[in-house]
């Protein structure tokens, strides 16, 4: 049977498609390959926003602790403490510590010396030099500053100004019944301030 030029032609063309099959195939592969990966993009959280403003750190205060106590000297307190912390961090009363002789709820200063006085012993006003606030022993009206003064209840800064007068005017008191003699101060104020401060 003789061979016809077509059925030559037909595989040459049938040859011809097959090899652009796999071209676009290597083609897609290659092209699939080479592209760069789908871009991820994460989303965008909003910053979180704090409840609250970042709190500061608590301001310490440094507060010299004497007298009848465990371990008399230095302690570090946060701001807004009272003696009875200071007291406290200093180990506690000693035995023979005269209790009354502190105002525990009194809340202490940077730089204040708090006295803790040993029974039967007297207690100096401002003891420590420089301190920021009085002793917290009895307060002496004829050697306090108008600011220790001021520490006192129901004695305010007039009250504690007119006090110093007094003394610079009168001489040292003689006794705590002499406050009667300013104006401002009457028999109930006396009475409150009396175990507080001393002639």
């Amino acid at each position: 049977m003789a061979t016809f030029p077509l059925g030559v032609h037909g595989r040459r063309v049938l040859a011809a498609a097959l090899l652009g099959l796999v071209l676009v195939v290597v083609a897609w592969r290659h092209a699939a390959a080479g592209a760069p990966a789908p871009l991820r993009v994460a989303p965008v959280l909003p910053a979180r926003a704090s409840s609250a403003p970042a709190a500061a750190t608590p301001k310490l205060l440094v507060v010299d602790v004497v007298g009848a106590v465990r371990r008399p000297g230095l302690v570090h307190l946060a701001e807004g403490s009272r003696v009875a912390d200071a007291i406290a961090r200093a180990g506690g009363l000693r035995r023979g510590a005269e209790r009354a002789g502190v105002n525990f709820a009194a809340p202490v200063s940077d730089g204040q010396q708090v006295v803790v006085p040993q029974r039967g012993a007297a207690v100096a006003a401002g003891a420590g030099a420089g301190s920021a606030a009085a002793s917290t022993g009895p307060v002496s009206l004829s050697s306090a500053t108008a600011e220790q003064l001021d520490t006192l209840p129901g004695v305010g800064p007039v009250t504690a100004e007119k006090i110093v007068a007094y003394r610079q005017q009168h001489g040292a008191f003689r006794s705590v019944d002499e406050l009667d003699a300013i104006s401002g101060i009457g028999p109930s104020r006396i009475a409150n301030l009396r175990g507080l401060v001393v002639p």
